[in-house]
């Protein structure tokens, strides 16, 4: 393998390397060995080195915590030890009720695919949720609407998706189709990293067997959704990275039934930007847009102009994102929320 402090090698940049990871190559790192995480257990990491085969990494005490799948590494190419990891690019993490730290969903993703399907699982709110935590991440998100073939018309899906957000990608297929591949093909060129979320049941697993083009014997097990409520079931159970057939890696995610949100005010800006556009211009600069006089929100739902609908699942997640981003605690024990990050 190419030595880190070289140019890395056509091997590598078909895995994603970029200049963003190559400027963070330092003297002191010659000889280490740029890798790619493919593959977060409990206890040992899997890499992907370029050469089509995975390698164990170990790990210089602590646990895998701190890593997730599409995570750059350096590697000591004699003992096969990790010595520090890179920069992020672009990272997932979600909040989960039972943790104190967000939890790390992947890393380095260039496109999420938020893949819902034509069905009782059809959720817009949901939807928000999972395109605030794209926004706020610096991913590109795509809508993926998958089970068109069991609705009569997919278009009403597609127009009500579209609408959640200013310039999304909206992509109707039918995840068995040969042609499913092709109709995502636009997002999963050579070196670009694409990651599936959403909800159990709803064609994930079945997606990434037809974008990978996985043999019988490698595919990954899908399973089919309950047909008294459409709840899927879970089949992934790890997070991990795939090549995809032609170019690009897709990263495999298991199924979120919940998906709380945390620090993400800046993907919320982006998500709802009609009201972020009007709310300088209310009377308060601290208004709610819940009942305050000369709210220029709520003028524009009176005149039609924005949801009443809309607006009260914005004022729902900007509660709960309030809630649970943690407060910084400055001098003198001064409590002050943190600076909303900017949108990559």
């Amino acid at each position: 393998m190419t030595p880190a402090f070289q140019m890395p090698s056509a091997a590598l940049a078909s895995l994603g390397w970029s200049p963003f990871f190559a400027e963070q190559i330092e003297p002191a790192d010659a000889g280490l060995v740029p890798v790619r995480i493919a593959v977060v257990h409990r206890s040992r990491l899997m890499a992907e080195t370029g050469s089509g085969a995975q390698i164990r990494l170990g790990l210089q005490g602590g646990g895998t915590m701190d890593f997730a799948v599409g995570d750059w590494v350096l590697m000591d190419p004699e003992t096969r030890m990790t010595v520090r990891r890179l920069d992020r690019r672009t990272v997932l993490r979600r909040r989960t009720e039972s943790a104190h730290i967000p939890q790390l969903i992947a890393a380095n993703v260039d496109t999420l695919f938020i893949v819902t399907s034509c069905n009782e699982d059809f959720n817009l709110a949901r939807l928000e949720r999972y395109l605030a935590l794209a926004n706020e991440a610096g991913a590109n998100p795509v809508a993926v609407l998958t089970k068109i073939d069991q609705v009569a018309d997919a278009e009403t899906y597609r127009a009500e998706v579209a609408a959640l957000q200013r310039g999304l990608a909206v992509v109707l297929l039918n995840a068995k189709a040969p042609d499913a591949a092709l109709a995502l093909a636009p997002w999963c060129g050579p070196g670009q990293t694409v990651a599936l979320v959403g909800s159990s049941g709803v064609g994930k697993s079945t997606l990434l067997n037809t974008l990978a083009d996985k043999a019988p014997d490698q595919a990954q097990p899908t399973g089919g959704i309950r047909e008294h409520d459409a709840k899927g079931r879970h089949t992934t159970t790890a997070r991990s990275l795939h090549a995809i057939a032609g170019g690009g890696w897709v990263i495999d995610t298991p199924g979120m039934r919940t998906l709380h949100v945390s620090d993400v005010a800046a993907g919320l800006d982006v998500l709802f930007a009609e009201i972020t556009e009007l709310a300088p211009a209310c009377r308060f600069r601290d208004c709610t847009h819940a009942h305050e006089p000369g709210c220029a929100v709520q003028a524009a739902v009176a005149a039609g102009t924005l949801s009443a609908e809309r607006l009260e699942r914005w004022r729902k997640l900007d509660a709960e994102n309030r809630a649970n981003t943690p407060v910084q605690t400055g001098p003198r024990g001064n409590k002050s929320a943190p600076q909303r990050s900017k949108r990559r």
